[in-house]
């Protein structure tokens, strides 16, 4: 039998503990209407200088925060699909403020929405002329001849093809994030077997919705998750704000050149050429293990995009004597960007990178 105080003690922490839901449920109806009637956070804000704009390319050079700065530069190359903000989120969750501390001299090659004129873009213009001219541009305005290449997802395809084919230099490392080299461990690549005019508009590009909703119908039930963790925490004001960079990331997904998407489509989703060879760049056969440069290629376990398996082949089949695989727990963004890259990625691609920027 219980007994009058064991009642009144069950009694009171109910009380509590549904005073303590109804509080939370009216801040975050308070909060979801700040949310609603609010912009998203601003991203992007560490100070950099524009060096160079040629159409849908952009090269900025970031100002340095340091006295003492590491000799050689790096040169970010974003996905071609995406904004480099995820590098650049906001104070205390940037990587590009973190590496400025640290001493290094960034750079970065961010894209713009390609116009109709830029349809007709394809890989030859990102490896052999975007890339060579951004090296070059950064070896002038540092002084310095030899580079760091940074690549992410896409970004790192089109850097290994440039270090691929440019085995003599100029540079001195190579990195990796989450970069796909077997195409049939994709699952987005999974769904290739469409013709790729169905997916170009009348401007010939690939509009950004069709991408988004390319990757939605890969995780069904992602955004509603999302949005779901989003109401459960509402009433924290940090978790709504990560929620909503991240979301405008997603949201600033850019255009595709229609030329660019056809010869992706055909050589990375169809044949694989990147993993079972035969592709050819301006008429160059690309051969992996031609890449020489120091190399480290960091992968997210947990990535539903570029799996470990579709991944891991990189490290594997470059001609390089020093080269590293590095796997953390993460997803697709998580490992670049948010509270865990801070603790995992962030300080380990420093280590890697401090004694081979001298």
């Amino acid at each position: 039998m219980s007994r009058p105080h064991d009642s009144k003690i069950v009694e009171m922490s109910l009380t509590d503990r549904l005073r303590s839901e109804l509080g939370m449920m009216v801040q975050r109806g308070l909060k979801g209407l700040e949310y609603l009637s609010t912009p998203p956070p601003a991203v992007g804000l560490t100070p950099k200088t524009l060096i160079h704009r040629r159409g849908t390319l952009c090269l900025y050079h970031y100002h340095a925060t340091s006295e003492e700065i590491y000799r050689v530069p790096l040169l970010f190359v974003m996905a071609t699909t995406s904004k480099a903000a995820i590098f650049d989120l906001t104070k205390g969750q940037s990587l590009i403020e973190f590496l400025l501390a640290k001493g290094y001299d960034v750079y970065v090659m961010d894209w713009n929405a390609p116009s109709r004129e830029e349809a007709h873009l394809k890989l030859e213009h990102y490896v052999l002329d975007f890339i060579p001219d951004c090296i070059r541009r950064v070896q002038q305005d540092s002084g310095v001849d030899d580079v760091t290449l940074i690549g992410y997802c896409m970004g790192g395809v089109l850097s290994a093809l440039y270090a691929a084919l440019h085995p003599g230099g100029p540079l001195k490392n190579l990195v990796c994030f989450t970069t796909p080299i077997d195409w049939t461990k994709m699952p987005l690549a999974k769904q290739c077997h469409f013709k790729a005019e169905r997916l170009i508009d009348a401007a010939g590009l690939v509009p950004p919705e069709t991408i988004i909703r390319a990757i939605e119908l890969h995780r069904p039930a992602g955004r509603i998750a999302g949005q779901a963790r989003l109401w459960d925490n509402m009433w924290n004001d940090d978790y709504v704000r990560g929620y909503r960079m991240m979301a405008r990331f997603n949201d600033e997904t850019l255009p595709l050149p229609g030329e660019y998407f056809r010869q992706v489509h055909q050589e990375f989703g169809l044949k694989n050429s990147l993993y079972e060879g035969g592709l050819r760049i301006g008429g160059q056969e690309v051969d992996l293990k031609n890449i020489r440069t120091s190399l480290l290629h960091i992968i997210a376990q947990y990535d539903s995009l570029v799996p470990p398996d579709c991944a891991q082949p990189l490290v594997a089949r470059v001609g390089s004597p020093d080269k590293e695989e590095l796997m953390l727990p993460g997803g697709h963004v998580s490992l670049v960007a948010g509270p865990a890259a801070v603790k995992r990625m962030w300080p380990k691609l420093d280590h890697w990178l401090g004694g081979r920027s001298v």
